[in-house]
């Protein structure tokens, strides 16, 4: 692909970021370095195929001053993010960061090991748990807590245990109330275009280098391995509750609503550290995911980080987390929850003060500016979240997607919005010159915009899609936010060579095995085909003979609906099998034993007939 290098107006912006911010407070460096035992040499990580899933020397470029392609604040971020390897927290408490997106720490017991957050993926896992033997020995996982239901914190389970061991109480299996339920429902329901908009939001797609995809802001991207889930066997379900693994006493604070729906902080007396899962990083977090999901609470999320240093702060000696590096001392430990704490607050309050005073979201985006307190700090900046795309999530939290003027209550869909524009401004060729004017006057956002309506009314006019490129290129240049850099970068991608699709997939087999059948039957509602279903008027009986229990569903109206209830013969068709032998007929497969038909035989070949597959390579850039 033929990249461009940076305009004029690129670089003038990051020479003014550098003369403003604190470059000369190296902090995190030294944090970020401290307790390091050994990386994983080479770093690179593969399948059992031999296909590569995580490659960390791939990040070898990072080092040095920031080049003029990437934002001199993010290069920063991205420098630290990708230091690899093992790291001692404490004496007893480990870390192995640069494997995957997330961390995955290891607590030694009394015999011995509880791994938090065993990373993506099956392959990424299984080397984090050697590396940390090569340097401590080899002791038996007794343990796995998942700190929250997101797939980078508990994908990789298989590679640090294995099922028969949990089911014979050898292992337990610690998350907090309702995990399990989260955990499959984000990755299911709406797992097609989150995939898809995550391979944008990750730059699955991008070469990694200073014109490509230099981290994430929260990590450095996603492994690609095989993911596993493993059911909990403990829940915790109150602030306050104790456990004691393998010797090790563990406090317990559930946050549940903030950077998860299930999520769960947690402190270790013996070792006076404090987890605190994914609620307290080294960046401003997302309250609505590029990739999609539902809008978290900003201000729960700081209720909860207040109730930490209130609860755990006299008595912290150091504070680690799900992603980043740790904080050593009390003093700086409470230092960093407050500044994360009024961080979310402030956007809260704020955003909210403003869209009392008319502002809609895109408004207050524009205007809300933090603190200096806060600006100060290199772990308030947005490299993974923003203000800017926070705030309009605060703002839809509240108020929806609509601002309140009447003209925006019935716009026009893209194409045919952007075919108006386009003739209104005199054509497309007319579009592309103030387009072009707009770009050499460092005006990207304009100019996007621009072009944005030129290509969603000709996908074809190449030099739109040229300049469309061009332009997200510099303003991917531009970004200090991570995610913002790999969307901009992956929308010229595809400009320039096509649809990429969905390089990664978490709707893996070993989640949707989980569903329960209630939830079973949800994604079905969600596939049918409604005007292909609108004739339909079925029932069924589905009796799952490893659970011994029923459900009807009916089609009506093209509405898919259904009940648990005994099975009374007045279902058009009873269908009678396993739950694992449901996943396979609705996966395809309707050839295998093990399903028992009674009644009208087709009923369940009309209703398979009007389910259909998400796309995971719906168009993006183009209509």
């Amino acid at each position: 692909m033929i990249q461009k290098p940076p305009t004029g107006s690129t670089e003038f912006a990051h020479r003014e970021m550098s003369t403003t911010l604190p470059f000369g407070n190296t902090a995190d460096f030294d944090d970020a370095a401290r307790g390091f035992l050994g990386a994983w040499e080479p770093g690179v990580v593969r399948a059992a195929d031999g296909r590569v899933v995580w490659e960390s020397d791939s990040y070898a470029f990072l080092t040095g001053e920031a080049p003029a392609t990437v934002n001199p604040s993010l290069w920063r971020q991205s420098t630290l993010v990708a230091k690899q390897g093992l790291f001692e927290v404490v004496e007893g408490i480990y870390q192995v960061r640069g494997l995957d997106l997330s961390n995955m720490t290891i607590v030694e017991g009394d015999t011995g090991l509880i791994v938090i957050d065993p990373l993506i993926s099956t392959e990424t896992a299984a080397a984090a748990l050697a590396l940390y033997r090569e340097h401590r020995g080899d002791r038996p996982v007794v343990a796995v807590i998942y700190t929250h239901s997101h797939v980078d914190h508990f994908g990789g389970v298989f590679g640090v245990a294995v099922q028969d061991d949990v089911d014979a109480g050898k292992v337990q299996v610690i998350a907090p109330e309702g995990f399990t339920q989260h955990a499959v429902e984000e990755n299911v329901y709406a797992g097609t275009a989150m995939a898809r908009r995550a391979g944008y939001m990750y730059g699955a797609a991008l070469a990694r280098g200073p014109q490509g995809q230099v981290g994430a802001g929260l990590g450095q991207t996603t492994s690609t391995g095989e993911i596993g889930l493993i059911v909990p066997t403990h829940d915790i379900t109150t602030t306050g509750q104790t456990l004691t693994v393998d010797g090790v006493e563990i406090e317990f604070q559930m946050a549940p609503g903030t950077e998860a729906p299930a999520e769960m902080h947690f402190y270790f007396p013996r070792y006076r550290a404090l987890c605190m899962a994914e609620n307290a990083t080294h960046t401003l977090h997302n309250l609505l995911t590029l990739r999609g999901a539902l809008v978290r609470d900003p201000h729960v999320w700081s209720q909860y980080l207040t109730e930490a240093i209130d609860t755990f702060g006299a008595r912290t000696d150091v504070a680690f987390a799900s992603h980043h590096w740790p904080t050593w001392g009390r003093e700086r430990v409470v230092s960093f929850l407050s500044t994360q704490r009024d961080l979310y607050a402030y956007l809260h309050d704020q955003t909210v003060r403003l869209l009392n005073h008319g502002f809609t979201g895109v408004e207050i985006a524009e205007m809300i500016e933090l603190p200096p307190a806060l600006t100060d700090s290199w772990s308030t900046h947005g490299y993974y979240g923003s203000v800017s795309h926070n705030v309009k999530a605060i703002y839809q939290r509240y108020m929806g997607w609509f601002d309140g003027n009447p003209a925006r209550l019935w716009p026009y869909p893209p194409a045919e919005l952007a075919t108006r524009y386009v003739g209104a401004l005199g054509g497309i060729d007319r579009v592309v010159e103030l387009a072009q004017a707009a770009f050499d006057s460092g005006d990207y956002r304009w100019a996007a915009t621009l072009l944005d309506h030129a290509v969603f009314t000709d996908s074809d006019h190449g030099p739109a899609r040229e300049l469309y490129a061009d332009t997200l290129e510099q303003l991917g240049y531009g970004a200090e936010n991570g995610t913002w850099r790999n969307f901009f970068l992956s929308g010229a991608t595809e400009l320039r060579e096509g649809n990429f699709g969905t390089p990664a997939v978490t709707a893996a087999p070993a989640i949707v095995a989980q569903l329960t059948p209630a939830q079973l039957f949800d994604s079905l509602a969600i596939s049918v085909n409604g005007p292909r279903a609108w004739d339909l008027d079925l029932s069924l009986d589905v009796t799952f003979t490893d659970i011994d229990t029923n459900h009807r569903l009916t089609l009506h109206n093209g509405v898919l609906v259904h009940r648990e209830r005994p099975a009374d013969n007045t279902a058009d068709m009873t269908l009678t099998l396993t739950t694992s032998r449901m996943l396979g007929l609705l996966g395809g497969d309707t050839t295998s034993p093990g399903a028992d038909v009674a009644g009208d035989g087709k009923v369940l070949q009309s209703l398979l007939d009007v389910l259909e597959r998400g796309n995971p390579s719906f168009n993006i850039m183009t209509p």
